[in-house]
């Protein structure tokens, strides 16, 4: 019997996950990254719910444990610093033993590399250019790579997907701007609550300082109508929005700004969300946030894990029936995404209120909570 080949495009969470399971279902994965490299900054994600089990099965807990922040609290802080709440974080109040994790990203991006790499071939610095594909496979041109034909082709390349891009369609037509943008970079400057994730607000703005793990990370939340000329890839535009909204905010936000002036590794993008009649297109189909980019509060790592196992699941079992296995997999994992696409706007108003009034409701709401400390 001759194996199957598939060709996943991105090195993210999603893709080596989904490379790891096709590689035991009797696959053969190629994975290409437009990065020259596994990508190693980010901001903590959570591992929980469905990606528990897909974990574990995989055996990187230990490792996803050992990369785990030492976060355990959410303050609010005021313009002085002074804590106006505090509230434990979810895998703080869960009961002793709690398998829930929270690490950085990028840490979970290499551990889920490093268990897929013996068994998946990893094309670093290069991209798809075309897709051709025809009854029996996939033709594909790279940038760098010579052409090469597959029976599958799986875009797992994230929201600016350009899998979805050739096979779909433009961006513009399925991306819906949420009216909120991130940026996040490491934090080079003293922690003034090592178990605290701080959190300052002003009108439709938050500031953060994660303590992480050593390396503690910055994050600007900001509402904002889409902007005309947006690039994605434009660090010094970045650079300019991120300024232009904090100008004039207290607490840390002039130290954080000037580190932001000075960063090489800064994340920013608009918090948006995918929304696509179905996630396959013949011979191609899409995977984590290029299906279906949904959350503010860390759940797309977790999501995107299980949809993985599921994806090669469904293969595995009709592997000459590629129509019937998308389907599958995509009527078993919208099941998930559905309710977090939901949720966003209430993320929203929980992490950056619109008002004065609103931030003074919520951190009211907070010291409310069961959880509060």
């Amino acid at each position: 019997m001759t194996s199957h080949t598939a060709l996943i495009s991105g090195a993210g969470i999603a893709g080596p996950t989904l490379a790891y399971w096709l590689a035991r279902h009797g696959f053969q994965p190629t994975v290409v990254e437009r990065a020259q490299n596994p990508r190693s900054s980010g901001n903590p994600v959570d591992v929980r719910g469905p990606a528990l089990p897909v974990a574990e099965k995989m055996g990187i807990m230990p490792r996803l444990r050992e990369a785990a922040t030492q976060a355990t609290a959410m303050s609010v802080v005021d313009a002085s610093g002074r804590q106006v709440a505090r509230v434990r974080m979810p895998a703080a109040r869960s009961a002793a033993g709690s398998r829930e994790v929270e690490l950085p990203r990028g840490d979970l991006a290499s551990v889920i590399y490093q268990a897929a790499r013996g068994d998946a071939e990893f094309l670093f610095d290069d991209t798809i250019v075309t897709l051709r594909q025809d009854a029996d496979g996939v033709d594909v041109t790279f940038d760098r790579a010579a052409p090469r034909r597959f029976d599958l082709v799986i875009g797992a390349d994230g929201l600016h997907s350009t899998v979805r891009r050739l096979a779909f369609g433009p961006e513009g037509d399925v991306v819906r701007h949420m009216g909120v943008y991130v940026a996040t970079m490491p934090f080079d400057g003293p922690v003034d609550r090592p178990h605290d994730v701080l959190m300052y607000n002003t009108p439709g703005r938050l500031v953060s300082i994660h303590p992480a793990r050593g390396n503690a990370l910055a994050a600007f939340i900001f509402r904002g109508p889409a902007i005309a000329g947006f690039d994605y890839r434009d660090t010094d535009q970045h650079k300019r929005i991120v300024t232009e909204a904090y100008t004039g905010a207290g607490w840390r936000v002039p130290e954080l700004l000037d580190q932001l002036r000075k960063t090489e590794d800064l994340y920013f993008d608009s918090v948006s969300q995918v929304r696509l009649p179905t996630w396959a297109r013949g011979r191609v189909a899409l995977l984590g946030d290029a299906a279906s980019c949904v959350s503010l509060f860390g759940d797309g790592s977790s999501l995107a894990m299980a949809g993985a196992f599921t994806l090669a699941a469904a293969l595995a079992a009709d592997p000459g029936d590629h129509p019937r296995a998308f389907r599958r997999y995509e009527a078993e994992h919208r099941t998930l995404v559905g309710p977090k696409q939901r949720q966003v706007g209430r993320a929203a108003a929980l992490l950056i209120p619109k008002t004065r009034l609103g931030i003074t409701a919520r951190n009211l709401a907070a010291r409310a909570l069961p959880g509060r400390v």
